[in-house]
């Protein structure tokens, strides 16, 4: 047991944290008020190897490991929920899945432009009346010689109007329920593909969130992910990903709630003293300190598991569900010290708590993780290894 960082991962901390600074710090409000998506800085990322800082060098990535990715989500969302959603997006559920299922062919033509950060790459799950109930999915894709036809809507798709390259899920045999669906590479620039923004949203402004539509779009039987009926398990591995994901990104935003919440306590003097020395006030600075020390212990050890190639759904749920609660009180205790000026957009802090609220509530609901922990419990569940798990780290080359 190491709770130690390398000097390769505090290197990665410290340029993260000072891109942070220099590139979204600044504008990020401007950016919020907007409702401005801003892709340049996906660009930036790139430019840095943090759009496959996870992925082999082999296919492109930086080769780092898995903790590395959760370091890379923390600094980000300490600057704003909408950039660690683009990594979260493109590198957890699109990217390690393609890493994890992909045939070498999908991976070089697919993976490799992704982890250099040249593609963009998003995925395509939940749908109108499909939800945490993924299995009410509605999109089909239909056999037709060397394509399949895929017609449905997604919807709260992160990069509908960026991504080059979609992950999406389809029954090709409803009457098999979960066990009929399954997974697609799509393309853009796929005749039959369209995509819409989602306008007037409570959080996350600076993000593109929207809407894709697939009418009667011809996918290449190369484009399969994984076997057909595979879909739903590709699915579940994928959320893996995207959890520990959002659960780095969480610790990051109590970490901001921190930050704002000293330099604030600092500054601001009631009944004759600085309100840092008021002991409630006390008590919610030490609990943002509790939250996010367990936040982190929760990720890392996710991670930690991810890297020895072992399957870590149940660890991860949880980490997902605790970071995600402790950040969502975080901001509103945030907003508490601020007063007043807490309910401005004059202090981020606001903003951290619209921020804090999606992710209570996309990839698996607080509700959701919490009967999971407790079937676990109860041993009403167990996970199995996979048939293709992640590659362990150190990655082979």
């Amino acid at each position: 047991m190491n709770f130690d960082f390398t000097e390769e991962q505090m290197l990665l901390r410290k340029t993260v944290r000072s891109f942070v600074d220099k590139e979204i710090m600044p504008y990020i409000g401007e950016w919020d008020a907007n409702g401005e998506f801003n892709p340049e800085i996906i660009t930036k990322l790139a430019g840095l190897g943090l759009m496959g800082v996870c992925i082999p060098e082999k296919y492109g990535g930086s080769g780092m490991d898995y903790n590395s990715l959760a370091i890379v989500c923390e600094e980000l969302e300490r600057g704003d929920t909408a950039f660690r959603t683009a990594v979260s997006v493109h590198t957890g559920l699109n990217s390690m899945t393609l890493l994890q299922w992909g045939t070498e062919e999908q991976k070089q033509k697919y993976l490799v432009p992704q982890a250099k950060g040249e593609k963009i790459g998003a995925f395509g799950l939940t749908e109108p009346n499909a939800g945490s109930d993924v299995a009410a999915l509605q999109s089909t894709a239909v056999r037709d010689g060397d394509y399949y036809v895929l017609n449905g809507q997604k919807t709260w798709i992160s990069l509908c109007d960026v991504a080059d390259h979609f992950l999406v899920f389809a029954y090709t045999d409803k009457s098999k329920k979960h066990h009929g669906i399954s997974a697609f590479i799509v393309e853009r620039t796929m005749e039959g593909f369209s995509s819409k923004a989602i306008k007037g949203k409570l959080g996350i402004r600076a993000g593109n969130t929207g809407e894709i539509f697939f009418e009667n779009l011809k996918v290449p039987k190369e484009n399969l992910l994984g076997e057909e009926g595979e879909g739903f398990k590709i699915a579940m591995s994928a959320l893996d990903n995207g959890r520990f994901t959002v659960a780095a990104g969480a610790c990051g935003l109590i970490m901001a709630c921190l930050e704002a919440s000293v330099k604030y306590c600092h500054e601001r003097e009631t009944f004759g003293k600085k309100i840092g020395d008021h002991q409630l006030v006390k008590q919610m600075l030490a609990n943002m300190e509790a939250g996010l020390q367990m936040s982190r212990l929760l990720v890392y050890r996710a991670g930690e598991l991810k890297n020895k190639g072992v399957r870590n759904t149940r660890e991860t749920s949880l980490a997902k569900w605790q970071a995600c609660d402790f950040a969502n009180k975080a901001a509103d205790d945030a907003v508490q010290i601020h007063g007043a000026y807490g309910y401005s957009n004059e202090y981020p802090v606001e903003r951290y708590l619209r921020n804090s609220k999606a992710p209570v509530i996309y990839e698996g609901t607080r509700e959701i993780h919490t009967i999971m922990q407790a079937d676990y419990v109860l041993g009403y569940r167990e996970d199995k290894p996979l048939n293709k798990m992640l590659p362990a780290w150190p990655f082979e080359e």
